[in-house]
């Protein structure tokens, strides 16, 4: 299991709410450090990958357990 430093918990809310809040709590945070994102949103999947490629931000991990995505991403 990763080692985070922040978890956010999205879940229920749909785009483009996950990716503001995530944004919103990187912007919070130290680089090098790890946020695990919970979401219910199944397109966060893409649009997460795509917000890591494009800040330069790490996607360490994603996973899906009973409805839940959990990504963790190191920031740049």
């Amino acid at each position: 299991m990763t080692e985070t430093n922040k978890k956010l918990d999205v879940r229920g809310l749909n785009c483009p709410q996950p990716i503001l809040r995530m944004r919103a709590s990187l912007k919070e945070m130290e680089t090098g450090h790890v946020l695990q994102v919970t979401t219910t949103d199944p397109g966060s999947t893409r649009d997460i990958v795509t917000f890591c490629e494009q800040t330069d931000n790490t996607l360490l991990s994603s996973s899906q357990e009973e409805g839940d995505f959990i990504f963790f991403i190191q920031k740049y």
